[in-house]
């Protein structure tokens, strides 16, 4: 199996897209894992995706906004909302890499359910924020349902820009595809968006149990990256079988 390169811009385009959605104010923060600890937590069909020998694991926090279907406008208050996702990433028997989701908590109910229902995707119903101030920004979240009482606060002080983000900054977030369980077949969703514009960021605090509760270890250390981003709109193509 030949994986294909990692790049800063799609391999493929989605005209018609299923979803259309921008992802706002967003940071990236993750760890080393070894291989052999995540790939049972992988959907059949997939194996983990390695940087330099290692697995990785990422809490992703940001705001949703105005999610679609089809090219329609998207929906101004249940498109709209905060979400945080734990990741891992995937490689299908293409070689084409990917994110597989162990948790994704949403402040909206319905998108919560309709990904769940629509996509096999563990959405969670939370309470959440993202509050800012100046190169300060916190998300909280409190889970609601399902599993009552998972929490978790993040915050960052976003830095500079970076002009040119190395090899491991593209790994961790240019990523193109979602492998997920879809009718109990492992399906891939493509992706496309702009390049995105990256920042340094120092992470001040992270708290809260939502890596025990995706089914993962605390991390031994500190995390290998801390980013930050404005955002990308962003176009979902249509699940296609692995």
């Amino acid at each position: 199996m030949t994986t294909e390169p990692v790049t800063p811009h799609p391999p493929e385009r989605v005209d018609r897209p299923l979803l259309t959605q921008s992802w706002l104010d967003l940071t990236f923060v993750h760890w080393r894992v070894e291989p052999a600890d995540v790939a049972p937590l992988l959907p059949a069909g997939v194996v983990p995706d390695t940087f330099d020998g290692s697995a990785h694991v990422g809490i992703v926090a940001f705001r949703m906004h105005r999610t679609g279907p089809l090219r329609l406008p998207g929906v101004p208050y249940l498109g709209s909302f905060a979400e945080t996702n734990v990741r891992l990433y995937s490689v299908d028997a293409q070689g084409r890499r990917g994110v597989v989701f162990r948790s994704l908590d949403a402040a909206r109910l319905v998108p919560a359910a309709l990904g769940r229902l629509s996509f096999g995707l563990p959405y969670f119903w939370s309470r959440m924020a993202v509050e800012r101030e100046r190169d300060r920004i916190a998300y909280t979240l409190a889970r609601r349902a399902p599993r009552r009482g998972v929490r978790s606060r993040i915050e960052v002080r976003i830095g500079e820009p970076i002009d040119e983000p190395g090899e491991l900054e593209h790994f961790l977030t240019a990523r193109w595809a979602l492998h997920s369980r879809v009718f109990g077949r492992t399906a891939r969703l493509p992706t496309t968006h702009p390049r995105w514009r990256l920042h340094r960021a120092e992470l001040l605090r992270c708290e809260g149990d939502l890596l025990t509760a995706a089914g993962l270890s605390e991390p031994a250390g500190e995390p290998v990256s801390v980013l930050h981003s404005p955002g990308v709109p962003v176009r979902f193509g249509r699940p296609k079988r692995v």
